[in-house]
Order: C-alpha cells, then sequence, then structure tokens
C-alpha cells in the first residue's frame, strides 16, 4: 500500500539565486541612499547658492532706489524697476512694484501670476524680505518680496509702503538638478552589475559547502555511511560540517553494530535451525508410530499422543521455515529455472495438496513461464493455505499476463478469498516476519513466517508481490470491501525484473 506523501510548498527560487537576489537589493538600497542624499545636498547647495546670490543682490538694489515718496509717477517707477532688472544676479530679473493700487513692473505685464499671496503676507511683515521658489507651468521660479524702507532712530525702521518683487527664472539650476538625476542613474546601473561580480562569489562561497553537504546526505542516505565533508575554516559552515562528520561517524559506528547484531542473530537462527533439524526428524518418526497406536490407548493419553504429535509438526514447519529464511537472510537462495506451463503448475500445486475442490480457478492454458518450480509451488501453496486458513470458502486463484510501460510480459497470479479481509493498519506488515493482524491471536496455525517467505520467493524471481482488500464488484456485487487479494507480477522469463 502506498503511503501518503506530504510534499513542501514549492520554492520558486534556488538558493543560490535568493543570495545573489539579496545581495543586489542591499546594493541598490545602499547606492539608492547614498545617490539620494548626495543628490539632495548637490540639488540644494546648487539651488541655495544661486538663491543666496539673487536675494542678496535684489536687497542691495532695493537699499539704492531713489524713488520719492509718494509715488505719483508710473513711468519714473517703471524705469527705476527696469534699471533694477538690468543688474539682477546671477540671472535676470522681472521686477515688479506695488504701491497702494498702483503697480508697474520692468516687464510687458504690471502684475505677475507667479507672485503668491503667502510671499506678500511675509513680505509685508518682514522688513528684510522673503523668498520662495514656484514652479508654474513646469517652469521654477525664485520670487523675492522687499518692502522699501526708512530708519527711524538708531535700529527702528519703518515701511514706506513700496513694496518691490523680483521673479527669476532657474532653468539653468533645473538642468544642473536634471543633469544630477541622470549622472546618478547612469552610475547606478554600472555599480550594479560591478555589484554582481561579488554577488555571484558570495553566493559560491556559501553555497559550496550547502553543496557538499546535500552530496555527503544523499551518498549516506544510498548507504555509504564512510562519507565524511572537508572542513574549511572555522565559521558556522565549518562547524555545521564538523556537526555532520560526528553525526556521520556515530551513525557508521551504529551502524556496523546493528550488522553485525544482525549477521549474529541470523546466524544464530540458522544455526539453531539446522542443530534442531535432526532430533526433530527422530521426533517426527516417533509421533507417526504413537498416532499409529493411539487407537489402541485410553482416551487421555491418546488425546496427549496427538497433542505432541501435532506440536512436533508445527516445530518442524517453523524450523524448515527459519532455515530458508536464513538462506535469503545470507543471500545464498538461488534460483533453478525451467520453462514450465505456469496454469499445470499452479494445479499440480493444488492437486498435490488436495485443495482442488476447496478452490475456484480461472487458469488459461497456453501461458508459459520461466520460473523455478520448487520456489513457485510454495508461492502458490503459502497463498492459498493463507486464504483457506483466513478466508474460509470461496477462494479463487486467476492466472493472466500484462506488459509494463517497458514492453517487459509479466506473469500475474491473484489469490482472492471472501473471508473478512485485511485490516487497514495491517496491510503495512503483511509481509513481516511473525506479524500477527490480530493482536489478541498469540498463536496461529503456521509459523509466521509463510508471507515473508512468499514474497521473498517473488523477489527472487524479480516480481513483486501486493495485498489489498477486494471489493465486491469482483464478484458482480457492490458495496463495501470483502476478502483480501494478493497479487504476484513475475516476469515472464525470471530475472529481467528487478530482485
Amino acid at each position: 500500500m502506498k503511503g501518503l506523501r506530504t510534499g513542501r510548498p514549492a520554492t520558486p527560487f534556488k538558493l543560490r539565486t535568493r543570495l545573489v537576489l539579496a545581495f543586489l537589493l542591499v546594493a541598490v538600497v545602499s547606492a539608492g541612499t547614498t545617490a539620494t542624499l548626495t543628490f539632495r545636498e548637490a540639488r540644494n547647495s546648487v539651488l541655495r547658492t544661486a538663491q543666496d546670490t539673487a536675494v542678496s543682490s535684489f536687497r542691495e538694489q532695493v537699499q539704492q532706489i531713489g524713488v520719492g515718496l509718494p509715488v505719483e509717477d508710473e513711468d519714473a517707477l517703471a524705469e527705476v524697476l527696469r534699471d533694477i532688472a538690468r543688474k539682477g544676479k546671477p540671472h535676470t530679473w522681472i521686477v515688479f512694484a506695488e504701491y497702494g493700487t498702483l503697480r508697474a513692473s520692468s516687464g510687458t505685464s504690471p502684475t505677475s501670476t507667479v507672485i503668491t499671496p503667502e510671499l506678500r503676507r511675509k513680505t509685508v511683515g518682514y522688513p528684510h524680505g522673503s523668498f520662495e521658489r514656484v514652479v508654474k507651468d513646469g517652469v521654477p521660479y525664485l520670487t523675492i518680496g522687499m518692502p522699501t524702507v526708512f530708519k527711524v532712530g538708531v535700529e527702528g525702521v519703518l515701511s514706506t509702503g513700496l513694496v518691490l518683487y523680483a521673479v527669476m527664472r532657474m532653468d539653468q539650476e533645473q538642468t544642473q538638478v536634471d543633469a544630477l538625476i541622470t549622472a546618478a542613474r547612469d552610475g547606478a546601473v554600472p555599480g550594479l552589475a560591478i555589484a554582481l561580480l561579488p554577488a555571484l562569489l558570495a553566493a559560491r562561497s556559501v553555497l559550496r559547502p550547502v553543496r557538499e553537504l546535500r552530496r555527503a546526505a544523499r551518498s549516506m542516505g544510498s548507504g555509504r555511511f564512510d562519507t565524511r565533508i572537508p572542513v574549511r575554516g572555522s565559521d558556522e559552515l565549518a562547524d555545521l560540517a564538523r556537526t555532520f562528520n560526528e553525526s556521520a561517524g556515530e551513525i557508521e559506528r551504529s551502524v556496523d553494530e546493528l550488522q553485525r547484531a544482525e549477521a549474529r542473530a541470523r546466524r544464530f537462527a540458522a544455526d539453531v535451525s539446522h542443530e534442531l533439524r535432526t532430533p526433530l526428524a527422530g521426533m517426527l518418526a516417533v509421533t507417526e508410530v504413537l498416532d499409529e497406536d493411539a487407537g489402541r490407548l485410553d482416551p487421555d493419553t491418546a488425546q496427549a499422543v496427538r497433542l505432541i504429535s501435532a506440536e512436533t509438526g508445527k516445530l518442524a514447519v517453523l524450523v524448515d521455515d527459519l532455515l530458508e529464511i536464513s538462506r535469503f537472510d545470507a543471500r545464498a537462495a538461488e534460483l533453478n529455472t525451467d520453462e514450465v506451463d505456469a496454469a499445470e503448475t499452479i494445479a499440480k500445486t493444488l492437486q498435490n495438496r488436495r485443495w482442488t475442490d476447496q478452490v475456484r480457478t480461472e487458469l488459461p492454458e497456453g501461458i508459459r513461464a520461466r520460473l523455478d518450480p520448487r520456489r513457485f509451488d510454495i508461492v502458490v501453496a503459502n497463498l492459498v493455505g493463507n486464504a483457506l486458513r483466513h478466508g474460509g470458502a470461496g477462494v479463487t486463484v486467476r492466472l493472466r499476463t500484462r506488459e509494463r510501460e517497458d514492453g517487459t510480459g509479466l506473469l500475474v497470479m491473484e489469490v482472492a478469498d471472501r473471508g473478512p479481509g485485511i485490516l487497514p493498519e495491517a496491510l503495512p506488515h503483511i509481509f513481516d516476519r511473525f506479524y500477527k493482524a490480530e493482536a489478541a491471536r498469540t498463536r496461529s496455525t503456521g509459523s509466521g513466517l509463510g508471507l515473508a517467505i512468499t514474497r521473498e520467493n517473488v523477489r527472487l524471481h524479480g516480481g513483486t508481490i501486493h495485498a489489498a482488500n477486494a471489493s465486491r464488484d469482483r464478484t458482480g456485487d457492490t458495496g463495501a470491501a470483502t476478502g483480501a487479494v494478493f497479487t504476484v507480477e513475475i516476469p515472464l522469463n525470471a530475472g529481467e525484473g528487478p530482485a
């Protein structure tokens, strides 16, 4: 029975890609932060230089203005404004004047759409003037407001009511700022390309021990417990390699000890089974004689004699099965194949055990396969005998052939019964040695090794065997599962399949 597989969600990127991306992200953030701070400082420096020059120059021009108050001659005021505009630094100004309801400028329009109410409020309330940067229709401007004042006393000043405004386009400064942006952008791309090289080197230095660990783990998984990882350096990855090597050493020692213990156990079982065969042969001969004379004994003695005879027979079967299993464990079991008629071989097995009347068969003629007749006889006898013991009447043996995807021909035999079936939790262990599906059943009529020996014989032929519960629809009924089904698949030419 196939177990459920719990899969982990797939990761969209491999570790190498994620390390490189993380390194590049750090590089991008660092470069972006540095470029942003540098750009902001350079931009502020460019704008502040132009701004300070313009404000200082405009304040100086306003302080030197020679306009009589009250202002009544608009043309004269306009001429003064044009004179101030011609002296604009660092670029040409457009100068506007506001005096009560009077409006004048050095340009063609007496008023400006760039000067904001906020600047007007600041200028009126602050005698030293105010400035503001404004963007109008995508064009940056510097607007400066400066009231004209006269001194009162030593440090006091008093506004005359005449306020001058200078409007200066900052196209050149904006061009310099755009150049800074372009330079930052053009410098970032090669910087990222250069950062990719150390990112790849860093990822390689991190992933090399990880790959070595993966290869070592895979090697250990395939049975090579002497696998070790070379330790380089003294960082965390080196500590991981040392820990892996120490764990691998402990596992190797444990596996070696388990293998030695298992070998000792197999040798012990084989030796004990071999030593028991001779006394058991004598005991079986004696019990046969006692069985013949049991009819002339008193009932209690006869019952005891028959019990001893039955138990001696079970012990002999167990010893034979243990010897057979020990041969498989020692890999001493061999196939002696011959080309046989599969249906005839199965029918002969049933006939020799007098099961012909108890078993229903579906055995097409003409299916020939290369098998070991003795071992195939054991497979059929163990499966049918198991079905008769646990499934009762209604045992069916079916024979057919099929092909694998690679074109290999398979001999398929099914042994089905109509008993209670196999408990779901018992299915994964049904072929284990001495496994009992019913925990309360401390003894059984067999040795407990029959299905294990059956599986080993099937494997020796290069085949497979599966156990499952049948559905009623196999016999035309519907409903819950009923009975067990054992399916054996063996290559028509034994030895072609995986052993």
